[in-house]
Formats: C-alpha cells, sequence, structure tokens
C-alpha cells in the first residue's frame, strides 16, 4: 500500500539583487554553508544553494534575478532556535553583518525576533514554548531581561489569554483534525 500522502515543507527559494552578499548573509548569521552555486539551465540566472543540514542538500535556495529596484515580496523566512541564548547570539549575529529593522515579540507559542536582510526580507528567529494561545498573538519582547523573568512573564501572559492550553494538548487535538476520516 502508497503511504498516505503527507507533504513536507523542505525549504524555501528567494530571488535577489546580489547574490554574494545573501550568501554571506546567510552563511556568516546561520552557519548554512554553500553545496552548489552556479548558472542555472533552466533558470538562467546565477544560483546559489545553502544548507545547515547534512540530510538536505539546500534549505534556502537563493536566485540572482530580482531587479534592483523591486521590493521584496517575502512575508518572512523563519529559523527555529532551542534557547532564549540562542535568540540572542542570533540578534548578535545579524546585527553585526548587516540586518536592520531588529525587533523582538512575544507570541506567547513562541518567542521571536524579525529582522531585515541586507535585501530588506523579513527574517524570523524563533524559539517555542510549552503553550499554545490563538495567533495572531504579539507583546512586546525584551531579551535583555534574564530568562527567568522572561519564562515567568510568558507563561502569565499565555494563561491570561482564553485560548491557552498546553502545547501537548494543542499537538494532540491538531493530530486529530489531521487524521484521515474514517
Amino acid at each position: 500500500m502508497e503511504p498516505r500522502f503527507e507533504p513536507n515543507l523542505s525549504h524555501v527559494g528567494v530571488c535577489c539583487i546580489d547574490l554574494d552578499k545573501m550568501i554571506d548573509f546567510y552563511t556568516q548569521v546561520f552557519g548554512l554553508r554553500v553545496t552548489d552555486k552556479g548558472r542555472g539551465h533552466t533558470f538562467p540566472y546565477m544560483l546559489a544553494f545553502l544548507s545547515g543540514k547534512a540530510d538536505q542538500h539546500h534549505q534556502l535556495a537563493l536566485s540572482q534575478n530580482r531587479p534592483a529596484d523591486a521590493p521584496s515580496t517575502v512575508m518572512q523566512l523563519s529559523f527555529k532556535v532551542q534557547s532564549i541564548g540562542h535568540l540572542r547570539e542570533a540578534r548578535s549575529r545579524a546585527l553585526r553583518h548587516g540586518a536592520t529593522r531588529m525587533r523582538g515579540l512575544n507570541h506567547g507559542n513562541a518567542l521571536s525576533i524579525y529582522f531585515a536582510d541586507p535585501e530588506d526580507n523579513t527574517v524570523e528567529v524563533y524559539l517555542d514554548t510549552p503553550w499554545y494561545v490563538g495567533q495572531p498573538h504579539g507583546d512586546p519582547l525584551d531579551l535583555d531581561r534574564p530568562d527567568q523573568e522572561i519564562w515567568a512573564e510568558t507563561e502569565a501572559l499565555c494563561r491570561k489569554d482564553p485560548s491557552f492550553k498546553p502545547v501537548a494538548q494543542w499537538s494532540a487535538e491538531f493530530a486529530r483534525r489531521l487524521a484521515p476520516p474514517g
């Protein structure tokens, strides 16, 4: 029997103006490495493929085919980290390598920073929390405060929200919605 149809989003492609500048930013900030780079045959422009995982040829594909005067159409590129310390590290690296419009948001279910990369694409770096609240939800996030204060404030904000539940409960409920009928 054929396995159940379950597409898995695995990578994203971004049109860029200056390929080398974008390669530098994403390798320096996120530790991605170029796996391949060259002029495409089907897509006749310079392409670069970047990954941070040995089992994934590319997580980010960059294509130098965005006109210099064209605005970004990227809503956001999101990178998941494992700790508040990692959020601080991402903030520091991004600012060191030219990120602008840095801001922090507490979504209840995630702690996030947002910034613009060198070509004005919005990038999010986030950390999941053990709580669920309905989205959209956004309170200010000050990463200069101690971790314990951030966690205590996040839990208190979540518990005030009428949609609050532990993320494990939300996940179980969503898994039931994903199950095939019958």
